[in-house]
């Protein structure tokens, strides 16, 4: 592996990672974070990885690495969180973590002694609080993001119509799974350094479900957890309002959040830089009944999103009152507001009229949110050092990101046959493991 010095490898890391999942703004708050979490070595070995899972057979062959010092590189990066290890088969399969939910989230839920976590969230702070951050991914209204609002159980208007389905139970999710881990919320953490938290929510929150608890455990980010525990957790952050959110997907959901308005990232990504789409909405939107509304405000207090206005009106014809005026435009259909009208339930989650589509599995969202963002060639040709593939990955990239050929891909038409496309090419590959996630 030919070594690279100075501030070119950290340039190189910074487009790796760009070129993932989620995209990265590229300034000197960025550079000041990789430069802290990758040592040199481990930068120029991220940057030569394979983008998607790959065997340390292959990485070794990317690289040039002898496996030794391959080895002990990949277990200081897995001990971060800067590359994810997950076994299949017989052995591990490595990839570099994105930006978010990854690097971010993995260096904050870091636990033990000697860690530079306070520094670590001021670089974050910095980064992360400023718009750029939120236009690299938003800016063109995307709408295949990693996390969706859950809305909470008990919230939702009772009808002949409305079938509320499993993966929109966070009960339904926890039941569905066998292995359960809590670790501490990167969000509130981030904040508890800067000053910023202003909640008294506790920082253990964070839950993990089924095959992701194994590298959650094994690298320190959380602990192993009951069924019991973990229910208890949950009903606990219902009764403190939380917003419950999980990844966006139906199937094999791996985690679930459980976030306060005053410190979780996304959240203020649609309240404070105006981002309506940082977080993928529920099904369900919130429904205020004028005519049993008192008027109490309380729903609008409780908005985590500041969506809920209380307007003077008219009852009657005659007096003033105030009622809650719900902003639908950016309402992510969490319930939150619905928890704390107790007294009257005048105001209830509905179905959205216009349906809101989750990728079944974490592989379509992953090809969807890739497509959605331009770098599907990427994960379509993972090996940065071959020749053919960079003149495979530059013709295919060119191709995707143009306008029409990806809104026509990401159409409810064509959006299905393209996936399935998509899967027999992983078979052929025999990444068949990659359809099962």
């Amino acid at each position: 592996m030919g070594h690279l010095v100075g501030k070119e490898i950290y340039q190189k890391l910074g487009d790796k990672i760009d070129n993932l999942s989620f995209r990265v703004y590229k300034n000197k708050a960025l550079f000041d974070i990789l430069k802290e979490l990758y040592t040199t070595d481990e930068a120029e070995l991220v940057t030569k990885m394979p983008y998607g899972l790959s065997s340390a057979d292959k990485i070794e062959k990317a690289t040039g690495l002898n496996k030794s010092k391959l080895i002990a590189l990949l277990e200081s990066l897995c001990t971060k969180g800067l590359v994810i290890d997950i076994w299949i088969g017989n052995g591990y399969l490595y990839m570099p973590s994105p930006m978010v939910v990854g690097i971010f989230e993995f260096t904050m839920m870091r636990t033990g002694d000697n860690l530079n976590s306070k520094k670590w969230a001021e670089l974050f702070y910095a980064y992360i609080n400023d718009k750029n951050f939120y236009s690299k991914n938003l800016d063109r209204g995307q709408k295949v993001l990693p996390i969706r609002a859950l809305p909470h159980e008990g919230t939702i208007l009772e009808s002949d119509y409305t079938e509320v389905l499993d993966y929109e139970k966070a009960t339904a999710i926890v039941e569905s799974h066998k292995k359960f881990a809590i670790g501490l919320c990167s969000c509130r953490h981030e904040k508890l350094h800067i000053g910023e938290k202003k909640c008294n929510v506790p920082l253990e929150t964070c839950a993990t479900f089924g095959e992701s608890t194994d590298f959650m455990v094994r690298h320190n980010f959380a602990k192993k957890v009951s069924k019991e525990e973990m229910l208890d957790n949950l009903a606990r952050s219902k009764e403190l309002g939380l917003v419950f959110s999980c990844d966006n997907v139906k199937n094999n959901v791996s985690f679930l959040c459980q976030c306060c308005s005053c410190c979780c990232n996304l959240l203020l990504g649609v309240s404070k830089f105006g981002y309506p789409n940082a977080i993928v909405t529920s099904g369900f939107i919130a429904d205020n009944n004028s005519e049993t509304c008192e008027g109490c405000g309380e729903c609008a207090k409780a908005c985590p999103i500041g969506a809920i206005e209380m307007i003077p009106v008219k009852a009657n014809g005659k007096r003033l009152k105030k009622l809650p005026q719900i902003n639908k435009e950016i309402c992510i259909g969490c319930g939150v507001c619905a928890l704390k009208c107790s007294k009257t339930s005048s105001l209830k989650l509905i179905k959205r009229e216009k349906r809101v589509i989750h990728p079944e599995t974490t592989f379509e969202r992953i090809i969807l949110q890739c497509l959605e963002q331009g770098t599907l060639q990427h994960q379509l040709f993972g090996n940065p050092e071959k020749i053919t593939q960079k003149m495979l990955k530059g013709f295919i990239g060119g191709f995707l990101k143009l306008s029409p050929v990806k809104k026509a891909l990401m159409s409810e038409k064509l959006r299905s046959s393209f996936l399935d496309s998509m899967k027999k090419g992983a078979a052929k590959q025999k990444k068949e493991y990659l359809l099962e996630k």
